[in-house]
């Protein structure tokens, strides 16, 4: 499997989100600064979490993107399958037509390590990262360098 930049961008903004949240809606822009991801490529992902029922925009001032169920209940599986992102490994994708029109001799070893491999991801909570102590160190030193305050987080500057 070759999880795409889709798939890492989008469960990166998620912990970003999910980090700082506990402060108010966050913005996007706040999410590109930090994480060093095209605002407009942010605005197609957050458009698919959106309508995945992942996050909730708030428009106005203050505004921003929240999420919509507990950072304990959103699976990475589910950010990924989101954003269109496929956890298949088969040259097939998953179809048995591999080759020519028939399964091919190592595709049920495939099928059964994309299985795993979702299975994993699936049990993974957003909640649980931010809790990881590099995790927290790395937001510690971003927010540090770029001005940005988390009262209230268990990341804070």
């Amino acid at each position: 499997m070759r999880l795409t930049t889709k798939g890492r961008y989008a469960v990166t903004a998620m912990m970003d989100l999910a980090i700082h949240e506990v402060s108010g809606p966050v913005t996007l822009n706040d999410i590109a600064t930090s994480q060093n991801i095209s605002l407009s490529y942010l605005e197609q992902l957050f458009a698919a979490l959106r309508k995945a029922g992942l996050v909730k925009g708030l428009r106005g001032p203050g505004g921003g993107y929240r999420l919509a169920l507990a950072a304990n209940d959103i699976s990475v599986a589910d950010i990924i399958v989101a954003v269109d992102e496929k956890v298949d490994i088969t040259r097939c994708g998953g179809k048995g037509d591999c080759q020519n029109g028939d399964p091919c001799l190592t595709h049920e070893l495939w099928k059964d390590l994309s299985r795993q491999l979702y299975e994993f991801l699936d049990k993974i909570r957003l909640g649980e990262l931010t809790e990881w102590p590099c995790v927290q160190e790395r937001a510690l030193r971003q927010d540090t360098q770029l001005g940005r305050t988390n009262p209230g987080s268990s990341v804070s500057v």
